[in-house]
């Protein structure tokens, strides 16, 4: 037979372990996790995303832009859903506004005029 200490030596821990603040303690490192997350993950992506759909609601003809593929041109007609893109003296590609991935108004698209 066993010593009554063994048992209570492996018995729940008494005081302040037990009940919510146990298990309220248990949770904090999963919620520092996500707050965490949040902040450098999730907040940022949904910042660039605004500035994103700001940018391609405010495309006009003449903007430089950068599509998603890498292909550099001149915006000469803008519709609801497509741009019309010229990359070199006329030839002009319809691209989906979405996939224009920047506006580069202050330098060159490398064309040739």
């Amino acid at each position: 037979m066993m010593p009554i200490e063994i048992f209570f030596a492996m018995g729940q821990p008494s005081g302040g372990e037990g009940g919510f603040m146990g298990s309220a303690t248990a949770f904090l490192p999963i919620i520092l996790i996500f707050v965490i997350f949040y902040f450098l993950l999730i907040r940022p992506q949904q910042k660039r995303q605004k500035e994103h759909q700001r940018m391609i609601e405010e495309l006009k003809k003449g903007d430089n832009v950068i599509t998603a593929g890498g292909v550099h041109g001149s915006v000469v007609g803008v519709a609801e859903n497509v741009a019309t893109i010229e990359i070199a003296p006329n030839v002009r590609i319809k691209v989906t506004r979405s996939s224009i991935a920047a506006v580069n108004n202050m330098g060159d698209t490398g064309k040739k005029e």
